[in-house]
């Protein structure tokens, strides 16, 4: 948190007003997440997508929820149209003879930046994922651009086990 930087270099009479904060917000964080997990609880359908998102290597309980909250989408759209909503798709930019460097942008950031660490995660232990970042290094591919391929990769299986209403992760 910012406000724990903040407290190595304040002053100490602001040190107090930056600590009551802390609290503060540590509180609001835990209530958040306690209401999170009633509403969880009282709908069954939130509850089975997030019972499959979870049975993602990667994907834990953080990432589920964010995905649910943000990304209600998820399961109702195409491949290339939840990685365009996202921002994972990577876009163009050309003009004329001019052949540009394809990059991502736009989209939902807080999702996208959620399902960045679940990637990382994903990289280590997912083995469909783990394979497919390798391959992609093997080809030569600079580490961000496959890691931005297996967010997209990662993206799209989600999309399907929603869609399909099916937890376990099938190789894709």
């Amino acid at each position: 948190m910012a406000e724990k930087n903040r407290l190595t270099r304040a002053s100490s009479q602001v040190q107090s007003d930056i600590k009551a904060h802390i609290e503060e917000m540590q509180k609001r964080i835990e209530t958040l997440n306690e209401q999170i997990q009633s509403l969880a609880q009282r709908q069954r359908d939130w509850q089975r997508k997030d019972e499959i998102l979870q049975s993602v290597t990667g994907i834990g309980k953080v990432t589920s929820a964010l995905c649910l909250a943000e990304l209600p989408e998820l399961g109702t759209l195409s491949e290339k149209q939840i990685a365009r909503l996202v921002g994972v798709a990577p876009i163009n930019h050309d003009s004329g003879k001019h052949k540009g460097k394809r990059m991502i942008s736009g989209g939902r950031t807080s999702v996208r930046c959620g399902l960045y660490m679940a990637t990382l995660v994903a990289i280590r232990h997912n083995p469909v994922i783990q394979t497919f970042y390798a391959r992609l290094l093997a080809n030569g591919k600079p580490k961000k651009v496959a890691l931005v391929a297996c967010m997209r990769k990662l993206l799209v299986i989600l999309n399907a086990m929603i869609r399909d209403n099916k937890t376990g992760q099938a190789p894709a």
